[in-house]
């Protein structure tokens, strides 16, 4: 009875079986057709019944089967495409047609995971699609269902495996990967980030060598080449210097409800979490140190700087767990734990966001207080869906007059970059989907002026 339940008639049979149908009401006006679709019904059931025979017969390892396997990675990446692959093979001794569904985790809310081939006997194939989620958390995967007909076509048998598979989304480590991956080999120009002239000498002496074509005079030793220098000529020696090491750099993420607004299905929150990743392990590849502190009406997690091994993998489990809230925002608790837990001067960069300049003012005399103590950086998002209506023509009155509303919101985010100006706290507006890269130009522009 088990394994009745997993045959299922095809459209193929409810067509012929339509057309005997329409055969037999024919024959009630025309008895002479009664006869041939008496014989097309007996026909119908006998190919029915064999074909169904076909796809439970043994085959040539010992059971007729198509064999199907699920593979992606142990975790998945929040705001990345993922790769996943179905690895299908044939066992029957003949050609099969085969579509394979696979029960993907509700949070994609895709339709459209349904591949069909056309297997020969021993045949493999590979199927390959791309998930992208929105959310970290848990998601369980269903089966995967493959449902195989021979090439007669009136009967499916359903085979289901890899059942009932749970994965969890982390912050986006492959984007952590490719930064990664592109800094060890210099080419993260490639991604966007900007080359910078350093300014000043914001480097720690290493050691002296010989002068050679090219380098900097500026860095001649002119007292250690006197006392090199010897009979019938000089030797120069210049002083060779290194990046400034062991920079405090913490990531000040904000859990509070201004960051639950959506972008392209991702959250403000997510879009630092990811970036805060991102950041931190090429701060850690500079030779910095990173560190990690969550807030919102309450204090959330602390992570002290540190770059030893292991260290990345502990941020990306503690941002794994970051949830936004609905509250506001304690800004005067922020600078009370900053006081007590980071009493070294370091770089913090705060991903926020403000609508309004008296929505910063608000804020603003506890971010006066932090920058004198720390080099400040107040990360905050522009609202791309406003500059996309800016950008659009007014055809009617209320478009000019909406146009007139949405600018005012545009303007008042401008102000919040020169109001932190004001009082030397540096500020960062970007578009969500450009905060990675912005946030890393903004560092390696603060180390090479020597600012930490």
């Amino acid at each position: 009875m088990c394994l009745m339940r997993s045959l299922y008639l095809t459209q193929r049979f409810f067509v012929v079986l339509a057309a005997v149908t329409t055969g037999f009401v024919a024959a009630f006006f025309l008895p002479a057709l009664l006869r041939p679709v008496q014989g097309v019904l007996v026909l119908l059931t006998l190919l029915t019944v064999v074909d169904a025979l076909l796809l439970f017969l043994p085959g040539k390892t010992g059971a007729g089967h198509v064999f199907a396997r699920r593979t992606l990675g142990e975790k998945l990446a929040n705001g990345s495409d993922n790769d996943v692959a179905i690895y299908l093979e044939n066992h029957f001794r003949f050609p099969v047609r085969v579509q394979t569904i696979d029960e993907i985790p509700h949070q994609f809310q895709r339709r459209d995971v349904l591949f069909r081939h056309r297997l020969a006997p021993a045949e493999t194939a590979v199927i390959r699609y791309q998930l992208r989620p929105l959310k970290r958390g848990e998601y369980h995967f269903g089966a995967v269902n493959v449902l195989a007909s021979s090439l007669l076509g009136l009967v499916r048998r359903r085979f289901r495996y890899d059942q009932d598979q749970m994965v969890p989304v982390y912050p986006s480590f492959l984007q952590m990967r490719q930064y990664e991956l592109l800094a060890i080999s210099n080419r993260l120009t490639e991604a966007g980030v900007k080359r910078i002239r350093r300014v000043g000498r914001s480097m720690e002496f290493e050691q002296i060598r010989p002068y050679v074509a090219g380098d900097d005079p500026r860095t001649i030793n002119w007292k250690a080449s006197a006392r090199r220098s010897q009979p019938g000529g000089d030797t120069l020696v210049v002083n060779h210097f290194q990046d400034e090491r062991a920079q405090q750099v913490f990531c000040l993420i904000d859990k509070g409800r201004v960051m639950r607004m959506p972008f392209a299905g991702l959250s403000l929150l997510d879009y630092a979490i990811n970036a805060t990743l991102v950041v931190s392990n090429i701060a850690i590849l500079k030779h910095d140190k990173a560190g990690l502190v969550t807030f919102s009406d309450r204090l959330g997690s602390i992570v002290p700087a540190d770059r030893r091994s292991g260290h990345m993998q502990k941020l990306l489990e503690v941002l794994y767990k970051q949830r936004t809230k609905y509250l506001e925002t304690d800004f005067e608790l922020l600078y009370t734990t900053l006081k007590h837990k980071v009493r070294q001067r370091s770089l913090l960069i705060l991903f926020t966001n403000f609508e309004t300049l008296n929505g910063l003012q608000r804020q603003l005399p506890y971010f006066r207080r932090i920058a004198k103590d720390h080099l400040l950086l107040v990360v905050f998002f522009e609202n791309t869906e406003l500059r996309h209506y800016l950008d659009t023509p007014a055809e009617t009155t209320e478009d000019v007059y909406n146009q007139t509303i949405a600018e005012k919101f545009a303007q008042e985010k401008r102000q919040i970059v020169l109001e932190l100006q004001r009082y030397g706290i540096h500020a960062l507006l970007t578009p969500p989907q450009d905060l990675t890269i912005n946030t890393i130009n903004r560092y390696l522009e603060f180390k090479s002026r020597g600012l930490i």
